[in-house]
């Protein structure tokens, strides 16, 4: 009674249906009267077909951090603002700010070409989990695991690829007890061709970021460039703008509540198989860490950016990922706590062990998953100062980042001349480099963040973590890492001209003599010493397998649900419906916003809310054209579908695979999500494509990009 009592239990509050799961496309055979009960119209095929077109080749991943979808025959790109925002960030000048005044491409060759930015689209994904698993046992080591899948994984891409234009991976589910072939169309011409000004793209900024009610026009736009194949090539005036397979139509119909609604796009990362162990750690040691750090480095750099349009440019990209993700980690462990999720985790653990101990054949396969998973734990929570520290205050930062890649250079003047051959390689290398570097920072910044970062790290890491060097140097300055920076004042590589000085005679002395240089590579090596040591891996292969087991177990558990994966970067279909929500404190949201809305929060002495005045104009004359709904424009909306980091940009679909939002962020009631979704309340926030399209055509005046869309009947 009590295991059938789980059952339902764990169906409804772990794994639900409609509104939670990021299912694989090839998944949704399981979920068909699911999703037709929902609202559905479409048939599962075109969704998802291998073979002809459908759904699935509208949907873009954008340089493998957000998604994208196609909406036009002419390979016309709709993503995020903030998934735009460095594209835009680097065609920004202080006399030519397109990041904060905006910019649209009146014709093709006015769009700017972005170096480096890649789409890619799935082609098709292929079950070759039995191709894997028949080579895998419990009796071959962790090693032996690991490698033997590398080594399937490398011979499945290699014979999938071999001859073709095409780019293949496996990727490993359920904790690598199931593996998938994706082979994609990976796209180098990628350029931007349109973007509305900060204001209206970030509007609300931080202050509104994870909030609901929302009213920002967080929309940015690209074009995918092919070869006369219409295939993959590298940057070329004579590429043609991309023909798809499809594009997504886009309704001017709007949304209800209760509307069906489904997003297709890329999810990063979920951890809802995540023990209480591993909840416990974060909300207590590792994502209180992040904010401080996080904190101490949005300071420093607001102070230098609000001095300087040019350091503004140079860090708003950086800013802007800094903060989102320090307001995301500080409202996810409010959640965690507020949310009870720990407990709901100890719940699960309960009825696991209670299923595990009711036949002695569970207990040999499932008898020590739970000890062996806090055991890893105990010894993880060891190198958690260190992990944490060391990423976001050293690794993170640009010219700590800029150091550490002359390790290789360093180790081999120490036993070769400058005139080696592999030497000058590698100083070909970082010469090729060096200006984009330099563009990049402000060399006072970045002295101010070594200075109190560096302290942040040893104020917070053992000392027995660290190695004899760093600790004798931090001595040597009063144990006060800022005066080593302020006495050498950043250093050999803070000055671009010492530096290409350097690369004109560079030696091993130079390097071994400059204290900076000495201390920031010293804690790379302490950080792999501690964090990939014997005995961090050790419990890492511990926890990984124990991890692997308690989600096999928990899918026996329940063989009747439609268990979905973590997110892994792979593409994903979540549905649902468009649904208002009633917060655990008891406060009543409406599904929707409007222009009504955006303008009641405008206040000009407040960079978030700061509304430009042709955007005003058109809301004092009502001037919304046919994007308007009984005089009034909607803004945002909401729906109850499943996403997280990864699906920025996603598309928001209606019952008939019409384009009717582009979704952009989570509601704040509902932060613990990643690790347990709230289905009572957890939200998709979406521009409504109404606000996008007025937005483009009454404000920008780009009704060129209107014109080729396909508007739907």
């Amino acid at each position: 009674m009590k295991y059938l009592l789980f059952i339902a239990l764990f169906s409804i509050s772990f794994f639900g249906k409609a509104d939670e799961g990021m299912y694989l496309p090839f998944q949704l055979k399981n979920n068909k009267k699911d999703m037709k009960a929902a609202g559905l119209e479409l048939s599962i095929k075109e969704i998802y077909n291998p073979k002809k077109p459908s759904v699935k080749d509208a949907i873009v991943s954008l340089g493998g951090f957000c998604t994208g979808e196609i909406i036009s025959s002419k390979g016309l790109v709709l993503t995020n603002h903030h998934c735009g925002y460095d594209a835009i960030r680097e065609n920004a000048t202080p006399d030519n700010d397109i990041l904060t005044d905006g910019f649209w491409a009146q014709n093709y060759g006015e769009e700017k070409p972005i170096p480096g930015l890649t789409i890619s689209i799935v082609m098709r994904i292929d079950d070759v989990s039995k191709t894997i698993n028949k080579a895998l046992n419990d009796d071959i080591t962790p090693a032996q695991r690991q490698a033997t899948i590398r080594e399937l994984s490398d011979k499945l891409t290699e014979e999938e690829v071999d001859g073709t234009h095409y780019s293949a991976e496996v990727k490993s589910f359920y904790g690598g007890s199931e593996f998938y072939l994706f082979v994609y169309e990976i796209f180098k011409d990628i350029r931007l061709v349109g973007a509305p000004p900060s204001a209206i793209g970030k509007y609300g900024g931080n202050t509104d970021n994870w909030m609901w009610e929302r009213h920002t026009g967080d929309f940015s736009m690209f074009r995918i460039y092919a070869n006369a194949n219409n295939q993959p090539a590298e940057f070329a005036m004579d590429n043609k703008p991309y023909l798809p397979k499809h594009h997504l139509p886009i309704s001017l119909n709007g949304v209800e509540k209760d509307d069906f609604s489904m997003t297709m796009g890329f999810p990063g990362s979920t951890d809802r198989f995540l023990t209480s162990y591993g909840t416990e750690l974060a909300t207590e040691k590792e994502q209180p860490a992040r904010v401080k750090i996080r904190g101490e480095k949005l300071r420093i750099m607001k102070e230098d950016m609000d001095a300087s349009d040019a350091v503004r440019l140079q860090y708003a990209s950086t800013y802007a990922q800094v903060s989102n993700y320090w307001k995301y980690f500080i409202g996810q462990t409010e959640q965690l706590n507020k949310n009870k999720v720990g407990d709901r985790k100890k719940g699960i653990e309960k009825a696991f062990t209670d299923w595990v101990n009711a036949k002695s054949r569970r207990q040999q396969r499932y008898g020590n998953v739970l000890k062996d998973i806090e055991d890893a734990y105990i010894e993880l929570e060891k190198i958690n100062a260190i992990q944490v520290y060391f990423y976001e205050a050293i690794y993170s930062v640009a010219i700590n980042k800029f150091m550490i890649s002359h390790m290789s250079l360093f180790g081999m003047l120490k036993t070769a001349d400058a005139d080696d051959p592999a030497v000058q390689k590698e100083i070909e290398k970082l010469k090729a480099s060096k200006d984009e570097f330099y563009e990049s920072i402000n060399r006072d910044t970045e002295v101010k963040l070594l200075a109190s970062l560096l302290d942040m790290y040893m104020d917070n890491v053992p000392r027995d973590q660290r190695s004899i060097k760093v600790n004798q140097i931090y001595a040597t300055y009063d144990n006060a890492m800022g005066m080593l920076v302020a006495e050498i004042n950043g250093g050999m590589f803070s000055r671009k001209e010492s530096y290409e000085n350097f690369l004109e005679n560079p030696t091993y002395d130079a390097l071994a003599n400059d204290d900076l240089f000495i201390v920031t590579t010293s804690l790379m090596t302490d950080y792999m010493d501690n964090v990939r040591g014997p005995i961090a891996n050790d419990a890492k292969v511990k926890l990984n397998k124990a991890n692997r087991l308690f989600m096999e177990a928990l899918r026996k558990m329940n063989p009747k649900h439609k268990y979905y994966p973590d997110a892994n970067f792979s593409l994903r279909l979540s549905y649902g419906n468009v649904l208002p929500y009633t917060s655990n404190d008891g406060k009543n949201f409406k599904y929707y916003t409007t222009m009504t809305g955006l303008m009641s929060k405008e206040d000009p002495n407040n960079e978030d809310f700061i509304v430009p005045k042709q955007l005003k104009t058109l809301y004092e004359k009502k001037d919304y054209g046919r994007y308007a709904k009984d005089g009034e424009l909607w803004v945002n909306f909401i729906t109850n579908n499943d996403i997280t980091g990864g699906n920025s940009g996603s598309p928001v679909m209606n019952s008939k695979g019409e384009l009717i939002g582009c979704a952009f962020d989570g509601n704040w009631e509902a932060m613990s999500g990643d690790i347990s979704f709230e289905k009572d309340f957890q939200r998709t926030i979406c521009v409504d494509i109404r606000y996008i399209l007025f937005v483009i055509d009454k404000y920008a005046g780009a009704s060129h990009l209107i014109d080729e869309m396909t508007i739907a009947d």
